[in-house]
C-alpha cells in the first residue's frame, strides 16, 4: 500500500469558518490536492470563543478535511498576535500526533509565525504562501493611520514611525517575522508586484516563486444565462469591496452621485458581512442608477451574482497583492473599471490608458462610466485564466520536489502532471 503524503495547512480561517480571499485559496487548493494528486490534507485555524478554555482545540470536519481550531482568548498581548508560544506549543503537539509530511502556511496573523519553527524543529518542510503584507507591515495592508496607502518601496521598519505606537516592539516583530519566513523551504507570492516588493524589503526564504491564484471558472449554462439577461440591453454595475475608503467606496459614491445620464442602468452592492451589516446605514439614494444591496455569495454560487452584472467596479486605494474578484469577472466576459493597484493589474485585459490612478477624484471614474454607458454592447470575450485546480497542480509539483517523488502516489491520468 502506497502511503499518501500528508499536508498540514495553517490559516487563520478555514472551512467551516471561511472568510477572505486567502482562505478561499487555501481551501480550494487543498481540495484539489486531495482530488487530483493523491494528498491527504489536515487544517489548523483559529476561533475565539469565551465559553471555551484558552487554547482549547475544537476538531471539525468539512468536505472531508479535518480542521483543528485553536481557541484564542481575548486580551492577548501585542507579541502574541504574531508569535504566540502557547499556540506554537499546541501546533507542535498536533504535528507530533498527526505526523504530516509537509506544512503549508498561509495567513497566520493571531496564530503566529512560530508554527514555522514548530514544523522545522520536527523536520517537517514548510511552504509559506504570502497573501498580503503582514510579514513586512505591522498594519498588514500598508495602510497608514490616515487611511492612505503607505507607498514604501522597499519597506523599512525605520520609516514606520508615523504609523506605530512603539518602535522597539515593532523592530522586534519585524526581526521575528523575517527570521521565521527565512526558515521556510519555499515562499510564494501571488503576483510579480508582491514578489518584488517583499523581496526588495528583505523577505526571503530558501527558495521563492510567483504562485498566481486560480479562480472559480464559470459553470455550465453561465454564458447562456448571461446572454438571456443581456438581451434586455440594460447594463449593470457591481461592487463587492464593501463600504470602506480603502476599497474606494467614497469615490464610487461621489462619482455616481455626480453622474448625469439619460441611460437607465442597474447597480449591485454585495454585502460581504456575515450578519448583513455592511450597508445597513449607508445612504445610496442620491446615486444615479437603480442601486440595490444583495447578500454575500458562497463560492459555488458566484455565477448567480456575475450573471447579473456587465461591469465590475474595483476602486481599491492601495497596492494589493492580487485581484481575485477582477479575475472572476474577466473569465466571465465582464468589463472591469479598476485603479492602478499593484498586483491587481497583472492580467491581459489591463489597459494602462484606462487604469485610474490611486488618489484620483471622481471625475476620472465618471469618464470611464460614461464611456461604458455609450458602448453598452461592447462586452469583452472571456479571458482564459487558470483554475484553482491548475494552481494546485503547480503547488503539487513543488511539493513533490520538496518531499521526493517516491513518497507520492501517481497523479490521476487526467491530471496535467501525468
Amino acid at each position: 500500500m502506497i502511503r499518501r503524503p500528508h499536508v498540514l495547512v495553517a490559516n487563520v480561517h478555514f472551512a467551516p469558518n471561511t472568510y477572505g480571499g486567502a482562505t478561499i485559496v487555501a481551501e480550494q487548493v487543498s481540495h484539489a490536492l486531495i482530488r487530483d494528486h493523491g494528498f491527504r490534507v489536515t487544517a489548523i485555524s483559529s476561533v475565539s470563543r469565551g465559553d471555551l478554555m484558552p487554547y482549547a482545540l475544537i476538531k471539525s470536519e468539512h468536505r472531508g478535511i479535518v480542521n483543528y481550531l485553536i481557541n484564542l482568548p481575548a486580551g492577548r498581548s501585542y507579541a502574541e498576535t504574531y508569535d504566540n508560544p502557547q499556540v506554537t506549543e499546541v501546533v507542535s503537539r498536533l504535528i507530533r500526533r498527526l505526523e504530516p509530511d509537509l506544512m503549508h502556511v498561509h495567513c497566520v496573523q493571531d496564530i503566529g509565525a512560530g508554527v514555522i519553527h514548530a514544523a522545522r524543529r520536527q523536520g517537517v518542510p514548510v511552504v509559506l504562501s504570502v497573501h498580503d503584507f503582514w510579514w513586512i507591515c505591522e498594519r498588514q495592508f500598508m495602510i497608514r493611520t490616515d487611511g492612505t496607502y503607505c507607498g514604501q518601496d522597499p519597506v523599512s521598519i525605520e520609516n514606520c514611525q508615523g504609523c506605530i505606537d512603539n518602535m522597539a516592539r515593532a523592530r522586534t516583530r519585524d526581526a521575528v517575522l523575517r527570521e521565521a519566513a527565512a526558515s521556510a523551504d519555499l515562499i510564494t507570492f501571488p503576483s510579480r508586484f508582491a514578489d518584488g516588493l517583499a523581496r526588495r524589503s528583505g523577505l526571503g526564504a530558501g527558495a521563492s516563486m510567483i504562485w498566481t491564484n486560480g479562480v472559480h471558472l464559470p459553470g455550465p449554462g453561465f454564458f447562456e444565462a448571461q446572454a438571456r439577461r443581456r438581451a434586455n440591453g440594460r447594463l449593470a454595475f457591481g461592487f463587492v469591496g464593501g463600504p470602506s475608503p480603502i476599497k474606494g467606496w467614497p469615490l464610487i459614491r461621489r462619482a455616481f452621485e455626480q453622474l448625469r445620464t439619460d441611460t437607465a442602468f442597474d447597480g449591485y452592492l454585495v454585502d460581504g458581512s456575515l450578519d448583513g451589516s455592511w450597508w445597513r446605514d449607508i445612504d445610496i439614494s442620491r446615486m444615479t442608477g437603480n442601486w440595490r444591496v444583495v447578500n454575500r455569495f458562497e463560492q459555488d454560487k458566484m455565477d448567480d451574482f456575475y450573471e447579473r452584472i456587465d461591469v465590475l467596479l474595483f476602486m481599491s486605494q492601495w497596492k494589493e497583492t492580487f485581484g481575485l474578484t477582477i479575475r472572476e469577472a474577466l473569465v466571465r466576459g465582464i468589463r472591469v473599471i479598476q485603479t492602478d493597484s499593484g498586483g491587481t493589474i497583472e492580467h491581459p485585459a489591463a489597459d494602462p490608458a484606462r487604469l485610474i490612478p490611486i488618489g484620483a477624484g471622481p471625475d476620472r471614474l465618471v469618464e470611464e462610466v460614461q464611456r461604458i454607458l455609450a458602448t453598452p454592447d461592447d462586452h469583452p470575450r472571456p479571458l482564459s485564466l487558470p483554475s484553482f485546480g491548475e494552481q494546485a497542480t503547480e503547488m503539487a509539483i513543488r511539493m513533490r520536489k520538496l518531499l521526493g517523488c517516491g513518497t507520492l502516489l501517481p497523479v490521476r491520468l487526467n491530471s496535467p502532471l501525468s
